[in-house]
């Protein structure tokens, strides 16, 4: 309209205006006030998801440089162990002057047998600690992506609902959004 011209309501137009902005006004904003804090939520999720699954893998790769640290120590073992028992059949076949010098290298390869298989217990136990650590952040990784995922769903019900208007369908809106959060939630408890 222009300024110069005086446009008046009649009664029957303005019910129709308050209607209308009481009816759907309240439920546009309202829709539109929840889908802007869902997508919020559901970002911060979808990062925490990354980040735990960015872990799991780090924490899978140091399990793997342990297992192989703890073969070359197992290898090494048995590497001992086969110059233990060449000791011994040396000093078996051996005559009686030279029993006791095969006997020392024996028992000195017996010593380090078990200084190496200590390490490599140690090692094998740290791959175990690091596998388990990786299995709790793809746990945790699996509740963030459920959660994003309950939470994106939430957002295209929040569209549905305000171009159908369907009540029903604002209540489903609410309802994913708050179970995306409890997903959310949890995840953040490790849970």
């Amino acid at each position: 309209m222009s300024g110069d011209e005086f446009h008046v309501h009649g009664p029957h137009d303005h019910e129709l205006e308050h209607a209308q902005q009481g009816e759907h006004g309240g439920m546009i904003n309202q829709i539109a006030m929840f889908t802007a804090i869902i997508a919020t939520i559901g970002a911060i999720f979808g990062y925490m998801g990354g980040a735990t699954q960015a872990n799991a893998g780090l924490y899978k790769n140091n399990a793997a440089i342990k297992k192989t640290e703890a073969s070359d120590q197992w290898n090494y073992y048995q590497s001992k162990s086969t110059k233990q028992s060449l000791a011994e059949l040396a000093r078996d076949l051996s005559s009686d002057d030279k029993k006791v010098k095969y006997q020392e290298k024996a028992d000195r390869y017996e010593k380090e047998k078990g200084e190496i298989k200590l390490a490599a217990e140690k090692l094998e136990a740290q791959a175990t600690q690091w596998d388990k650590q990786s299995d709790e952040q793809m746990h945790q990784h699996h509740r963030w992506a459920q959660s994003t995922t309950v939470l994106q769903v939430c957002i295209a019900l929040a569209a549905i609902a305000l171009l159908t208007r369907k009540k029903w369908l604002e209540y489903a809106m609410f309802g994913a959004g708050g179970l995306g959060v409890l997903v959310g939630a949890l995840a953040a408890l490790h849970i």
